[in-house]
């Protein structure tokens, strides 16, 4: 009869105990960027934060990105974003959009390049029967 070696059950202990402790971890210190909308980031100025919204004109088009307004879906809060980047296609008006970056201390929010997502409201509805 072959003894089983404690080795491996020691090994195989320690490597799912740092597994274990990784996802804790991770779990709680977080490390992500926080997900706000345009109403909420005053208290957060100068942090590198994700702000969701829905694109609200005057839209300025410069040689290099845009500047434009960004309010919350559901019509609250409103700030002034300054991107410099290239748009995306489904850029406009009245679109949902999700963006990187930081509020500046002059109160403007300055876009990641890079990090717009636009995202289709036509996916999200229903279908006309």
């Amino acid at each position: 009869m072959v003894r089983p070696n404690p080795a491996r059950l020691v090994i195989a202990l320690a490597v799912a105990s740092c597994l274990a402790i990784f996802l804790v971890y991770t779990a709680i210190a977080g490390g992500g960027t926080p997900s706000l909308k345009p109403s909420e980031l005053a208290r957060h100025k100068g942090e590198q934060v994700n702000v969701t919204g829905k694109v609200a004109g005057p839209v300025r088009v410069r040689a290099v990105g845009a500047q434009f307004r960004l309010r919350d879906i559901d019509g609250q809060g409103v700030v002034t974003v300054v991107y410099r980047d290239a748009l995306p296609d489904q850029f406009k008006i009245d679109r949902h959009i999700s963006l990187d970056g930081r509020l500046q201390k002059n109160g403007v929010f300055a876009g990641k390049p890079d990090s717009m997502v636009t995202k289709c409201p036509s996916k999200y509805t229903d279908k006309k029967t």
